[in-house]
């Protein structure tokens, strides 16, 4: 309109002003322009659109949200290949971003110059969703103590949501939150007692996240519980005699797992022939003199255990009693001073009935001569008996010869 007026000065100037009041009024009538909000995720590609009505070829620029012209009328104004022009129609303009980050975050401005200029703001907002979050020992977990651990998520927008899980419960957590500019950083902090048991127990730490549509961020973790050690001796089994091998294993738990085992002799030092292989202790061809207590001892940073075995070595002997002609066996129990050996013998029973003859022999024999001895008595008293009797008899015939003095008295000196 200017142009025809400087090409033609004798258009009257009221013309003029009428001419520009119906077109601005066209113009403001008709043409119009509007734009789309767009949410796209860090790292997305978004679409920012500016749609036109009753578009006449105007001037259409795009800015970003510093206000630096991205396109004018189609042509690239800013040297930034993340953008790109993928649509330029009367209805529809329609640019691409690529790689988006939180730093493109803003108004993007649709503007159409006419008489009057109309623009529209397209706002693109970044989602920043959080990565598998990390656990933080911020306290290590002794038997008997507490642990303190922290679930951190270092960065999303907006601020991620934290929880602890331990056997499908829910652990209450003390939340914290740090805002980073367009990001946000978030931690759950728990604190729970630990003990033996619970070295090695599972837990998780989750995050959620709009962006994340319904799904979780989770991160597995174990309690590492350090504890003293625990030492055991795995003894042999049966017997040990002189000859046979010993084998001893030293089973050891804790955490850290203890690295040294010690094995050594109560007041003595270790045969020559022992040998020592981690946890194994061996002694081959063993003699009496390997008998003693021998110790096994493990250590770590929590504390120190230890174990003993007495070892007793047997002689290897087995004693056996023989008798001709041979006579039924039987097993008889081990001797108390050496459990392990094997005694064979007689039965019992044969001697039990010899010594039962021999006892009834020699009882006969005291009774025969215990009855010879009273007859013999019985017999001499008898004979006694007799020459009394007879004594009387001659004292009556001397009493019927009363002259016959001389004969009795001779006979009482025989007598006497």
């Amino acid at each position: 309109m200017a142009s025809a007026t400087a090409r033609n000065p004798c258009v009257p100037l009221a013309t003029i002003i009428v001419v520009a009041v119906a077109c601005l009024a066209r113009t403001a009538r008709c043409q119009a322009v509007q734009a789309e909000n767009v949410t796209v995720l860090e790292g997305g590609t978004a679409e920012i659109s500016c749609r036109l009505q009753n578009y006449d070829g105007s001037i259409v620029v795009i800015q970003n949200p510093r206000r630096q012209t991205l396109f004018f009328n189609g042509t690239r104004a800013l040297k930034d290949d993340r953008f790109q022009m993928v649509l330029f129609s009367p209805r529809l303009v329609r640019i691409e971003l690529t790689n988006v980050s939180v730093s493109d975050e803003g108004g993007y401005f649709c503007q159409l110059y006419t008489d009057a200029t109309h623009h529209q703001v397209a706002t693109l907002s970044v989602s920043v969703p959080p990565e598998t979050p990390t656990v933080e020992v911020k306290q290590e977990a002794v038997e008997g103590g507490e642990v303190t651990l922290a679930c951190v998520s270092p960065r999303s927008k907006p601020a991620a949501t934290l929880r602890w899980v331990r056997n499908g419960r829910e652990l209450p957590g003390v939340v914290s939150q740090q805002d980073n500019m367009k990001t946000f950083s978030v931690s759950s902090t728990i604190r729970i007692p630990v003990e033996r048991k619970d070295n090695g127990a599972a837990l998780s730490c989750e995050a959620l996240h709009p962006a994340l549509a319904g799904q979780r961020k989770i991160r597995h973790y174990r309690l590492d519980v350090n504890f003293a050690p625990t030492v055991r001796i795995v003894p042999p089994s049966g017997i040990l005699r002189e000859g046979d091998s010993l084998s001893l294993t030293c089973s050891v738990s804790g955490n850290p797992l203890p690295r040294n085992i010690q094995w050594s002799k109560i007041n003595e030092s270790l045969p020559e022939r022992a040998e020592i292989s981690g946890p194994t202790f061996q002694i081959s061809r063993l003699s009496q003199s390997h008998n003693g207590t021998y110790l096994c001892q493990a250590q770590n940073d929590y504390g120190r255990a230890a174990d003993h075995y007495s070892l007793l070595v047997y002689d290897n002997v087995s004693v056996t009693t023989t008798a001709r002609p041979p006579l039924p066996t039987t097993p008889t129990a081990p001797d108390p001073k050496d459990p392990g050996a094997v005694v064979e013998t007689h039965s019992a029973v044969p001697y039990a009935v010899i010594g039962g003859v021999l006892a009834l022999l020699v009882f006969t024999v005291i009774c025969a001569l215990i009855v010879t001895i009273w007859c013999s008595v019985r017999q001499k008293g008898s004979y006694l008996t007799h020459e009394a009797s007879g004594l009387d008899e001659h004292g009556e015939v001397a009493g019927g010869f009363p002259h016959g003095n001389d004969a009795s008295q001779g006979k009482k000196e025989y007598l006497l």
